[in-house]
């Protein structure tokens, strides 16, 4: 019973050290913080740029159209069509394409101005160090002699 114990202790300790370690941690707030982004490029897709498209092409809702793959299918709406039987969901397709479009285009300008920043900071020169004090010292030093 006891080697049990010790085991499970151990395994719990290698968890929680794998747990910690740095990778696994930034990957669990990436994924947090591309939940929240995701949600507001949705809603960018599905409450601005959807109804303007919408509104340039006559009222156009593409996450409505569909095509019927079986007889019986009679509904106008998407919804009441998949209830009817089997239909092809191509307009949801295309906004979700759309989406996705959206979404790259949005991290490649992100990542695009991450990386002039990284640059400007690479091109900015850094300050020279400091002498240290015995440095200082000597050249006192050695200013005095010349006097």
């Amino acid at each position: 019973m006891g080697e049990i114990d010790q085991r499970g202790r151990r395994m719990l300790t290698e968890f929680r050290e794998f747990a910690m370690k740095g990778n696994v941690v930034d990957l669990a707030v990436g994924v947090i913080i591309g939940a929240a982004f995701g949600a507001i490029v949705n809603s960018l897709v599905g409450d601005v740029i959807m109804p303007i498209i919408g509104a340039v092409t006559g009222g156009l809702d593409f996450s409505n159209y569909f095509t019927p793959l079986s007889k019986a299918v009679t509904a106008t709406n998407l919804a009441d069509a998949k209830k009817q039987g089997a239909v092809l969901a191509w307009g949801s397709f295309l906004t979700l394409t759309l989406n996705f479009m959206i979404v790259a285009f949005v991290l490649f300008l992100v990542i695009r101005a991450i990386n002039t920043l990284k640059r400007k900071e690479e091109a900015s020169p850094a300050a020279p160090p400091k002498p240290s004090a015995e440095v200082e010292l000597l050249t006192e030093i050695r200013d005095l002699l010349k006097k």
